[in-house]
């Protein structure tokens, strides 16, 4: 039976004998076009997965012909204006991803869509997305938006992926409900805010940021994962409504003392590297936890030899395995 997943090609472009006889000196320029944008050639219409991706497809064309594609990947093209795609009404599934484009548009017609991919282009505001209300994952990783908007109506998103941009403030996102993941690392946010009406979110992501308080997390009574490194905070609080985790991350940070986590009876992972804990008892805080297995705590100043700053004391293995017998791993490696 033929595969209904390969249906497209992207074949070169060859010159007609009347077009060589008409121009015969521009070959070698129309030679180096095509090395920059090709053509879509579709030979399943019929087909109901499409993927061209990384074929150097610098616009989107000829797609009426596909009738009942429900899924349609483009990544990795030289796509710059999204259009050509009103008659995809059945698409499902539209994958965008590392293009040149600068404009969210032209998705007028696609209501059935539950992802949406736009993540490594150019994209400067959230917009013409409020019809979409059957997405339920929406990546906008990687662009340049400045604020979180637009996107009220959008009530079955379970997953927002909004990492690498340069947002400021968490906000507009009180509709949100059925959000289960929300990623926002790698901004410019500098408090925890606006997640009230989040209750069912399990992962939250916001690594490298400015933040400098752990606060506004109450509501996320079903968090799991929580990943908060690279930042500037200064102490462990505000959790003391998160007792679902099983991840903390806090890796990177300034935080000196190890506490208030000790309530947090699921925790299995807990990263505390490179921050600047010396007092070994504050070990103690964890020693209580059953289900903890992994613990990184190098790079702070208990990881170093006391009398020689830049080396690890070889017995800090030893030191952390005394004082958290339940651990399996220490760092990057496993425990003997």
């Amino acid at each position: 039976m033929e595969s209904k997943e390969t249906v497209a090609q992207v074949p070169s472009r060859k010159l007609t004998l009347e077009d060589d006889m008409e121009s015969q000196s521009s070959a070698k320029e129309e030679e180096d076009d095509d090395e920059q944008s090709k053509e879509v050639v579709i030979v399943d219409p019929t087909a109901l997965d499409v993927d061209l991706s990384h074929c150097k497809i610098g616009k989107i064309e000829q797609m009426e012909r596909l009738t009942n594609v429900t899924s349609l990947c483009l990544r990795q093209n030289l796509i710059k204006c999204i259009e050509g795609l009103s008659t995809l009404v059945h698409l499902n599934l539209l994958d965008l991803y590392d293009n040149q484009i600068t404009k969210i548009e032209n998705l007028t017609e696609l209501t059935n869509l539950t992802q949406l991919d736009f993540s490594f282009n150019r994209i400067k505001k959230i917009e013409n997305m409020s019809h979409l209300t059957n997405l339920t994952k929406l990546y906008l990783v990687n662009n340049k938006i400045t604020n979180i908007e637009n996107l009220e109506t959008l009530i079955n998103l379970d997953m927002l992926e909004l990492g690498s941009n340069k947002i400021r403030v968490i906000e507009n996102l009180n509709t949100h409900i059925n959000l289960t993941g929300l990623y926002l690392g790698k901004n410019k946010i500098t408090q925890i805010s606006g997640l009230d009406n989040l209750v069912n979110v399990t992962c939250l992501s916001l690594q490298d940021n400015r933040l400098t308080k752990i606060e506004g997390l109450d509501a996320l009574v079903n968090l799991d994962e929580l990943y908060l490194s690279d930042n500037g905070i200064e102490k462990i609080e505000g959790l003391s409504n998160n007792i679902q985790l099983t991840v903390l991350d806090l890796a990177c940070n300034k935080i000196q003392r190890i506490e208030n986590v000790s309530h947090l009876v699921n925790l299995g992972d807990f990263w505390f590297n490179n921050n600047q804990l010396s007092n070994w008892d504050d070990l103690k805080e964890l020693a209580c936890l059953a289900e903890l297995r992994t613990v990184y705590l190098e790079h702070n100043t208990i990881w170093y030899e006391p009398k020689e700053k830049n080396c690890q004391d070889p017995a800090y293995r030893r030191k952390v395995k005394l004082m958290l017998p339940q651990v399996t791993q220490i760092d990057a490696t496993y425990c003997r």
